[in-house]
């Protein structure tokens, strides 16, 4: 049985202050384009995000009900999201609020295409969202566009790169399109609902860092023309690095 069948829409929330309580939730996240909403889709056997033909125009944070007082959470893509600077602040201060300050939130379901795994976009997200202390699993999509052999080939490079970078994080094939991976998912987010809830993270301050771009983590810019990200620009990213590569491209292995 589908984990997140019956699952509805409950509300949108542009501000921390309209989250609703609940007893325990699930986000999901992901580069725009990774087939975050076709998963959601796949694993509530009906409809219920939607899928833009438009990479990163969710701009909301959108909460699905599961009843029981339970969340499916649905935050923007990153990558691609093209951010006005009028709503570059709250936006910015809302993402940042919930994945750091959120107590409710059991784990993150982190999607990432198979054929693009381990953009530098998502290891920063892994090691940004680490000290949290909750568990992360990858649905790594699209898989039915590789055979079987090359897709597993993926999957064992991807589990060894994220067991040092992040290990309470778990890794698994998925395709929305064939409808596989659905009971290995089910289960392991089944786990985190059915789990009693975290303590929530410690904070110096005591309040949520409404700029996480002051953390190693996420920061503000905006897409190019071509919706790329380049320097100056404000959409919703993670910083670069010094080597100045553009954050949505692995980093080169280092040569012998």
């Amino acid at each position: 049985m589908l984990l997140f069948r019956g699952a509805s829409f409950f509300k949108s929330v542009a501000s921390l202050e309209d989250v609703p309580a609940s007893a325990g939730e699930i986000a999901f996240a992901g580069r725009s384009n990774s087939g975050k909403s076709s998963a959601i889709n796949a694993l509530a056997g009906s409809q219920l995000a939607f899928v833009s033909k438009t990479p990163g125009r969710t701009r909301l944070i959108n909460f699905y009900a599961l009843g029981a007082n339970r969340f499916i959470v649905d935050l923007p893509g990153y990558g691609y999201a093209r951010v006005p600077d009028v709503i570059r602040g709250p936006w910015e201060k809302l993402l940042g609020g919930y994945l750091q300050m959120r107590g409710p939130l059991r784990g993150l379901a982190l999607i990432m295409d198979v054929r693009h795994p381990m953009t530098e976009l998502d290891q920063r997200m892994l090691g940004w969202f680490r000290p949290t202390g909750k568990p992360v699993h990858v649905l790594l999509t699209k898989a039915d566009k590789l055979s079987r052999e090359a897709a597993q080939r993926i999957l064992r490079r991807v589990e060894g790169e994220i067991e040092a970078l992040a290990p309470n994080t778990s890794v698994q094939l998925f395709s929305s399109l064939k409808k596989s991976g659905l009971d290995q998912a089910g289960a392991v987010f089944r786990g985190w609902l059915d789990t009693r809830l975290p303590a929530p993270p410690a904070s110096s301050s005591g309040e949520p860092n409404e700029n996480p771009g002051q953390d190693p983590g996420l920061e503000i810019k905006t897409p190019g023309p071509k919706g790329e990200i380049g320097p100056g620009q404000s959409a919703l990213r993670f910083k670069a690095s010094r080597s100045g590569r553009r954050s949505g491209r692995r980093p080169k292995s280092p040569k012998a």
